[in-house]
């Protein structure tokens, strides 16, 4: 089948690598003319690196992600509430987190689909079907004919709402996301943990990133910075170290520095929004996938995972699918429950972290507190084993 993908971020990416390895002829298109990475890196859980090792990118990933073997919370005071190691986890589930850069994920995505299948600079401004197939119109009047058409093209999709029948509109998830990669260095915290710092409704993370893969390399924490803002607070000068430093003031010494030591020119401030889980992620002849299809809060970290998800049970649904209709109608009913469920909970979550109701947010501080990790891990486990692999 020839199907065209809109979109090479990971999502596309990992999409036209598994329906290449299905025997499909794939052409990737995106309106940028360089790729860049939207985010320091991507929290990899077992779910999604269980696909990557499916396709043939697990053992390069695992070497190019940080090795986190822990995960601990601290009070913004710096006042440790709960740590606990991952091995029961990752031993319940059959394999471990693959926090990653975001850069070398999509360098090792584009390698394995190959550039020349890759078509940057080209503006998809919209689709139309017919009994044969998909016509996919361009900014610069050309169009490309296909069997198959996937949007992929993020969160701010602009195809979406043609697919959807109606316009989706994003809604604020009530906070900001400041995010970048900081050497990793002992006294910020220990080289295969997660810490969190949380209090008065804001939360401080470092995860371990590894180093790329490069061993000439130092490895890197993925740290984020939340804090929930009215959109019309936003600071308009974009000097982040002065806003973090007025967000963090009297945080514990490990926020401090690290806001002391990030590099500015490597960070990204980022309004978090979702959108309402849709109806169906299918049309005639096309299929939403990724962030276009489920925009979600990261609280649960699981944006990419479930875009590799997505590729995955649409390669498969179209192995096992002769009819193009047929496969999107099983693609559909294998997902959209299982997203709309996760944006949901992603959204429940953050209204938790970020103070949406401030006393349970206190409850949850406190029952932090008392947390031996069973809890956590078994939130974290029902959501990697609701996956498509086992």
């Amino acid at each position: 089948m020839n199907i065209v993908i809109i979109g090479a971020g990971m999502g596309g990416l990992t999409a036209a690598l598994a329906l290449q390895q299905q025997g499909h002829q794939i052409s990737v298109y995106d309106r940028v003319r360089e790729l860049r990475p939207a985010g320091a890196a991507l929290s990899i859980w077992s779910n999604g690196a269980k696909i990557l090792h499916q396709l043939g990118l697990g053992h390069g990933i695992e070497q190019a992600s940080g090795d986190m073997q822990a995960m601990r919370y601290f009070s913004h005071d710096g006042t440790l509430l709960t740590g606990f190691s991952l091995a029961p986890l990752y031993e319940a589930v059959g394999q471990p987190a693959c926090p990653v850069a975001r850069s070398e994920l999509q360098r090792q995505l584009l390698d394995a689909v190959g550039h020349d299948n890759v078509h940057l600079g080209e503006h998809c401004i919209d689709f139309s079907t017919d009994a044969e197939g998909v016509t996919i119109h361009f900014d610069n009047e050309q169009t490309r004919r296909a069997d198959l058409l996937i949007v992929a093209d993020g969160t701010h999709s602009r195809l979406r709402n043609r697919v959807a029948g109606k316009t989706i509109e994003r809604r604020y998830c009530g906070y900001v996301n400041w995010n970048v990669r900081v050497p990793a260095q002992s006294d910020l915290a220990p080289l295969d943990h997660w810490d969190q710092y949380i209090g008065h409704h804001q939360r401080v993370s470092l995860m371990p990133m590894g180093s790329g893969g490069n061993t000439d390399c130092q490895p890197e924490f993925y740290c984020f910075f939340d804090v929930p803002l009215a959109l019309e607070d936003l600071d308009d000068h974009n000097d982040y170290r002065a806003e973090l430093r007025r967000h963090f003031s009297g945080w514990a010494p490990q926020v401090i520095n690290l806001i002391e030591r990030f590099d500015p020119a490597l960070m990204a401030r980022v309004p978090i929004h979702d959108i309402d889980p849709l109806e169906t992620l299918v049309g005639e002849r096309v299929a939403l996938l990724g962030d276009a299809a489920h925009a979600m809060a990261p609280d649960l970290g699981q944006g990419g995972c479930q875009a590799m998800e997505d590729a995955w049970v649409l390669a498969d649904a179209l192995g096992r699918h002769a009819d193009p209709a047929a496969a999107l109608a099983a693609y559909d009913r294998a997902r959209v429950d299982r997203v709309g469920d996760i944006i949901l909970r992603a959204r429940k979550r953050a209204d938790m972290t970020h103070g949406h109701d401030p006393i349970v947010t206190h409850q949850w501080y406190q029952a932090l507190a008392a947390e031996d990790g069973r809890h956590i891990m078994a939130g974290m486990q029902k959501t990697i084993e609701g996956g498509p692999l086992p």
